[in-house]
């Protein structure tokens, strides 16, 4: 295609293709789509693109079949590919000039000089790199700008290259000279002013490269290691040093300390304790890092991460003023957090103060040592350089162990410095009560908790509301802690607790909300049942909160959390709060209400702890489990809890409850056993056992359908032991505790199975008894043997021919429960509750709740603790010798095993 010629053709066919006129727009395409393959196409259309002259629409579909061009073209293996001389032709046309004045035009260009890049650079295009840095560097914005945008993305592009060798190319001829670019560019960001157009790009592009240097590190560690000793040069001296003075900025500042902290935290550099098991690699990047961290280097890299990068700036001394919750938001992790400059600092302290506390513990703690005694609050950078200093004390706090004397440090400097109330001192009063929840856990002597409840008591009532946010953080480090003792909060209690809820009441963003609601939960979690006299204003408020937070859905889950620990703290009173509790648990769990997705956990713990709590059914408390079919539907990760509220329904109100739910719940269970694993369907069918076992009657009615299953899948000998155990528990109940249900079950698997009953109900005896050894819990275990024995006396031909394995369950179920009173000689069954006990609880357990007194009544009911095995056993065996006669009987009892018959007569002594 000659050029002169061509352009003039391909211009007018550009221009018919961007018509609305679909007569004269589909001829054009048609056309274009023949010359795509045509020699000398794209040098035309290169021609076209790079005229600023031409209409804009052409230009910018010019650049398209062009980009399109270099997909389907470029590579040389590719049908009617490019030859090497127009492609060669092309590559200087693309950088000549980066001067294209329409923005979404050069967007294009920069996007196809990175294709043609990632194909060509560098082997076939050497000095693409040269000529975009040079570009980079001339004093006119607009080249400057498209310099750096092209750059950009050809960096983007390269970095991203999947193929080993690729990549290797990529790092041997990219990374080989990024220190020099990124200090070219550094240099170029001095003549660009902040408001240039071009800084954007610039920043932008410098920190891609350090991007990529990370990205790199992370991948491929050794390959990184002739890396490390630049990289680190490079960082700590634009970090540390002047040199960084007037170049640098925040997020370059965080890229390389980043690097920093990967090259020091990075476990393929770390040697094992015996060094003859590492690596060569590893030693080699270990033996680059030792050089390089220097104690000289290593201190001057503390000392000015503390006495500069920790310093409080002056906009932040600005937001503490004008937006306080904002800067608390800020310091404890806001969205913003973790690409900010100060987390970013205080994590690289801390990292490095791990790696080389030997060295920089020394140089910490004279750091400390000339700050004894109170600082001028007339001098603000001295207050600023005691709250960095303090601010690394508390990083380095499990570092320091052994070498600060922190209670010492806490009676004669800290406190004192808690109880200078001036305005100017408030940054110090804020970071020592920070700093002591920082020790807390680490190292304080119990006997002095009282004095810091004192302070912060009296930090509570401190007139700046970050310190009182701050105070409220440290109160929570220490009710958390494992060394906190009831005793000793209590005289502060309620002092603590209305100035806590005078403080949520006073915030108003909803993340301080949160903390603050988080802090009193805990509190209440902790003293428990002891919190009841002072909730008053918090349950009156919480109504107002809720209606409040319509719109923040993590507000409410802190609410419901707070509203979980308020019920376990009320207990039984909990009842009172049920106008408010029940509809907060009834939207929460509510699946067709949207915000359920952010409340349904917390709202199906709340649910299941007022049920724990609940001391009666009401109509309300029923009506909300009308949430739970949706539930069980969705089978969650929340199948667990839901299980645990229908036993708690069970076990508050099984009559009420069966007869309202059970047609419903007994379908979803069915559903549920075809589609959930063998550990969910364990959880199913303890709940039918719990029916059963509190409802002996209405239970077995309620849960039929079941049944047959559950039946079925005794005689057919199921495979999972833990299934098998529970198929035994729930038929044991029963067998034993209903009869006459036991019968018209029998009855029905007879005809399902095609088999007379006393043949079905001799191969089910068979297999309860093959498969004891499935059951493992000692209840379960007794009720096995009780709910066979049941089964005599009988003159049942099945049953006698089964009478050696029911002796022999028998037998096992007496070694499981009866204990030898040593004093008499005489064997007890260690199941029998024959009177209620309230258990004495102790200051650290949870006293009983509504449930658990509930569950101890019940037990006072049920046959596996309130009959003793051996009296049954013996009665049993009785009524068999009565009914069958003393010769009849003998025949049975030859039966049995002679160790068996012996065991059981030393079990029977004395009856």
């Amino acid at each position: 295609m000659d050029l002169n010629s061509a352009s003039t053709v391909v211009l007018q066919v550009l221009t018919q293709a961007t018509s609305q006129d679909t007569a004269v727009l589909k001829p054009a395409e048609e056309q274009l789509k023949q010359w795509e393959t045509q020699p000398g196409f794209y040098s035309v259309l290169l021609n076209i693109f790079t005229n600023h002259s031409l209409d804009i629409n052409v230009r910018w579909l010019a650049v398209l079949y062009f980009k399109n061009g270099i997909d389907r073209y470029w590579r040389r293996v590719a049908p009617h590919a490019l030859s090497e001389e127009e492609k060669s032709t092309l590559r200087a046309g693309l950088i000549t000039n980066f001067n294209e004045p329409i923005n979404q035009i050069a967007t294009q260009i920069a996007v196809l000089i990175a294709k043609v890049a990632r194909l060509d650079c560098p082997r076939q295009w050497p000095e693409l790199i040269p000529t975009l840095i040079e570009s980079v560097k001339v004093q006119d914005d607009l080249r400057q700008h498209r310099a750096l945008l092209t750059f950009y993305h050809v960096t983007k592009t390269l970095a991203s290259k999947c193929l080993a060798a690729d990549r290797k190319l990529f790092y041997d001829g990219f990374l080989h000279g990024i220190f020099e670019r990124l200090k070219q560019f550094l240099e170029c960001s001095r003549s660009i002013g902040t408001d240039n157009v071009c800084r954007e790009r610039l920043e932008k592009t410098i920190i891609l490269f350090t991007k990529v240097l990370l990205d790199f590190l992370d991948q491929h560690p050794f390959s990184f290691t002739p890396l490390i000793q630049r990289s680190l040069e490079f960082s700590v001296s634009y970090v540390f040093t002047e040199v960084g003075e007037g170049v640098t900025f925040e997020r370059f500042i965080v890229q390389c300390m980043n690097l920093i902290k990967m090259i020091v935290k990075n476990y393929a550099y770390k040697p094992s304790k015996n060094f003859e098991d590492s690596s060569p690699e590893t030693l080699e990047a270990h033996k680059i890092k030792m050089a390089f961290f220097t104690y000289p280097t290593l201190t001057e890299i503390c000392r000015r991460l503390v006495s500069h990068y920790f310093l409080l700036t002056e906009e932040e001394l600005t937001m503490w003023e004008e937006d306080p919750e904002g800067f608390t938001v800020e310091e404890t992790g806001g969205d913003s957090w973790k690409y900010s400059l100060r987390p970013c600092t205080e994590v690289l302290f801390i990292d490095i103060f791990h790696e080389y506390n030997q060295t920089l513990t020394p140089v910490l703690l004279e750091m400390m040592q000339t700050l004894q005694g109170p600082t001028n609050v007339e001098d603000m950078n001295a207050l600023l350089i005691k709250d960095a200093v303090y601010n690394a004390v508390g990083l380095a706090a499990f570092e320091l162990f052994d070498s600060v004397d922190f209670d010492q440090w806490f009676k004669n400097q800290l406190l004192p410095e808690l109880q200078v109330v001036h305005n100017r001192y408030k940054p110090l009063r804020r970071r020592v009560i920070w700093l002591i929840g920082q020790w807390i856990s680490v190292k304080f002597k119990s006997d002095l908790r009282p004095m810091l409840y004192e302070a912060i008591c009296n930090l509570l009532q401190d007139q700046d509301l970050v310190v009182r946010i701050e105070t409220a953080t440290t109160l929570k480090s220490t009710v958390d802690d494992f060394e906190f003792r009831t005793d000793q909060f209590l005289p502060y209690l309620e002092t603590m607790f209305t100035l806590l809820f005078q403080l949520l009441q006073q915030v108003t963003e909803c993340d301080t909300k949160m903390h603050v609601l988080h802090v009193l939960s805990c509190v209440i979690e902790r003293v428990n049942v002891q919190i009841r006299p002072y909730v008053g204003c918090l349950v009156q408020y919480l109504p107002l909160l809720w209606k409040q937070s319509e719109e923040h859905n993590m507000l409410r889950c802190a609410i419901l959390t707070t509203l979980i620990h308020l019920v376990q703290g009320l207990g039984a009173d909990s009842k009172n709060l049920y106008p408010f509790l029940l509809p907060v648990i009834q939207l929460s769990t509510d699946v067709s209400q949207p915000p359920h997705v952010y409340l349904l956990e917390d709202g199906l713990e709340l649910w299941l702890v007022t049920l724990e709590n609940s001391p009666c059914i009401t109509p309300e408390l029923l009506r909300i489990f009308q949430n739970m079919s949706p539930l069980l539907e969705l089978s969650s990760e929340n199948l667990r809890t839901c299980f645990k509220i229908i036993n708690g329904y069970i076990f508050l109100s099984s009559t009420e409850f069966l007869q309202t739910y059970a047609v419903g719940l007994c379908q979803s269970f069915c559903e549920l056993l075809e589609e959930i694993t063998s550990e969910g369907q364990v959880q199913v069918l303890k709940v039918v056992e719990n029916a059963l076992k509190v409802n002996p009657v209405l239970g077995p009615q309620m849960f039929q359908p079941i049944l047959p299953c559950v039946f079925t899948g005794i005689i057919e000998g199921e495979r999972y032991p833990v299934v098998m155990s529970t198929y035994l528990g729930v038929m044991g109940r029963v067998l034993l505790q209903n009869t006459s249900f036991f019968s018209s079950l029998l009855n029905e698997m007879a005809r399902t199975f095609n088999q007379e009953m006393d043949q079905l109900l001799g191969n089910m005896i068979e297999m309860w008894v093959d498969r004891m050894d499935n059951i493992t819990q000692p209840e379960r275990r007794k009720l096995s043997a009780l709910a066979l024995l049941s089964l005599l006396p009988s003159d049942n031909s099945v049953i006698q021919d089964k009478f050696c394995g029911i002796i022999n369950i028998s037998v096992e179920g007496l070694h499981d429960v009866m204990t030898e009173d040593p004093e008499t000689g005489t064997y007890k069954d260690c199941m029998l509750m024959s009177h209620l006990e309230e258990p004495k609880v102790t200051e650290d357990e949870e006293p009983p709740t509504e449930q658990d007194k509930r569950k101890k009544m019940l037990a006072l009911k049920d046959p596996v603790h309130t009959v003793s095995l051996q009296q049954f056993i013996y009665e049993k065996l009785k009524a068999q010798q009565e009914l069958l006669g003393e010769q009849g009987f003998q025949s049975l009892m030859e039966t049995v095993d002679t160790e068996i018959v012996t065991q059981l007569q030393e079990f029977l002594q004395g009856f």
